[in-house]
């Protein structure tokens, strides 16, 4: 199944036309729109008169989150308040707020490629997809449920949280679909073992999991909880929200909606563009939004990009999963260490379950990792010599992934705060 086959499955000469085109569009409605854009590009002596194809992409400026919070909260905006319908904005956590608008065009394109993520998972009109997601000034919710009704399903709003609420809703109506973080997911797969809800009674047939980094071996670990086909959906609200690229049937990465957003991936320490297949930092710009367009937005997402045609038909690049994000490796003693390596091993594990935590510290000037793991209530056992024979056994293979020797600390079933939303991973506490 394929909604939009016209630009999901153009060549790839026609899409760099439609690109070219509107990147034209774009840079000439942010220059006269947007002072904080004209100042940047008179500062390199560019106009948009310059743009002659997509290519020339390269010689613009990059745009960071630190420019999104010095323009709090809408001096990046390219229309009037009065063409705004939408405000969405970050929780501020690391200080301001990053703050995005919509239009009611805005809101349209989003719902489109939002459709075509869904319909990448046959998603449909004969569907009930439960968004677990958290609705209000995030992006998950409703961009999900947005997309959701354009493609004719019944959308069940039922937000984050409350998970007594999500069993009995996802029994009661015969949920076919469930849209949340996959480590909520997980969290839900638990839960239907433990309220001993038969299998018989869960319908779910696919999962559309985002908004955190996740592993191969958390998919098949929330597969088999849930019963389900879970797709890998990727978004930020700067660019748009859920539905920047998104997985399909075939499973081997997912496509960007270039049409939209043109990428690009970059070295983040040189800012040098990198061919496909090479790791780096993904660079977005969106040449069809109208309240808040971006030029080579940099993510701090980790990933490759790949162009050959994909199986299922569509052209578009497709990205691997995130390794993580550039500012949230941790070096350690020299090595850098990524959760989703922690996650990797741990999932390759049955005495594990798909929560852990990173305790970053400094003692004596020296950085320590500990890594805390919940045992499997299965293999959990009082016998100290058991325990100690698991925690050796973690501790081998994560140096042998890392090359780093890590204190390993078994903790008891259920004891790692679970999340409604985004899993907090690490707890770096040299920065306190």
């Amino acid at each position: 199944m394929i909604w939009n086959e016209k630009y999901e499955c153009m060549s790839r000469d026609e899409l760099a036309h439609v690109q070219s085109k509107r990147l034209t569009e774009m840079i000439e409605r942010i220059y006269f729109n947007v002072p904080f854009y004209r100042k940047r590009l008179q500062e390199i002596d560019f106009q948009p008169t310059d743009v002659v194809d997509v290519e020339s992409l390269r010689q613009l400026p990059f745009t960071t989150k630190v420019d999104l919070r010095d323009n709090y909260p809408f001096g990046l905006f390219a229309v009037p308040q009065s063409q705004v319908v939408r405000l969405h904005a970050s929780s501020g956590t690391t200080g301001k707020s990053t703050v995005v608008g919509y239009t009611h065009r805005d809101i349209q394109m989003w719902s489109e490629v939002v459709a075509r993520s869904l319909t990448m998972a046959g998603i449909g009109r004969e569907d009930i997809i439960q968004v677990a997601y958290g609705y209000g000034l995030f992006t998950g919710g409703l961009g999900l449920h947005y997309g959701a009704e354009k493609v004719g399903a019944a959308v069940v709003p039922i937000s984050g949280g409350n998970t007594q609420k999500q069993l009995q809703l996802m029994v009661d109506f015969k949920s076919t679909v469930i849209a949340c973080t996959p480590s909520y997911a997980a969290f839900l797969g638990e839960a239907i073992v433990k309220e001993n809800i038969p299998r018989e009674n869960i319908h779910l047939r696919a999962g559309i999991f985002g908004a955190e980094p996740w592993t191969e071996e958390m998919r098949a670990q929330v597969e088999s909880l849930l019963g389900l086909q879970a797709f890998d959906i990727y978004g930020l609200s700067e660019v748009i929200g859920p539905g920047v690229s998104m997985e399909c049937v075939c499973k081997n990465g997912m496509h960007i909606f270039e049409d939209h957003f043109i990428p690009e991936v970059i070295n983040p320490d040189t800012c040098e563009v990198l061919p496909y297949g090479e790791l780096g930092e993904l660079v977005f710009t969106t040449v069809t939004k109208e309240a808040m367009p971006l030029i080579r937005y940099r993510t701090r997402d980790l990933t490759r990009l790949h162009v050959e045609k994909c199986d299922c038909g569509r052209t578009h690049v497709r990205m691997e999963k995130c390794l993580g994000r550039s500012d949230d490796m941790l070096i350690i003693r020299g090595v850098n260490v990524f959760p989703s390596q922690v996650e990797s091993v741990l999932l390759e594990m049955r005495e594990t379950t798909p929560h852990y935590q990173l305790i970053v510290n400094r003692e004596n000037n020296l950085d320590t990792l500990e890594i805390q793991v919940e045992v499997d209530e299965q293999f959990f056992s009082d016998e100290m010599k058991d325990l100690e024979n698991l925690k050796r056994k973690i501790q081998s293979n994560i140096n042998s992934t890392l090359n780093l020797n890590a204190r390993i600390k078994l903790v008891e079933p259920n004891t790692i705060e679970r999340s409604m939303g985004k899993a907090q991973r690490v707890i770096d506490r040299r920065k306190k």
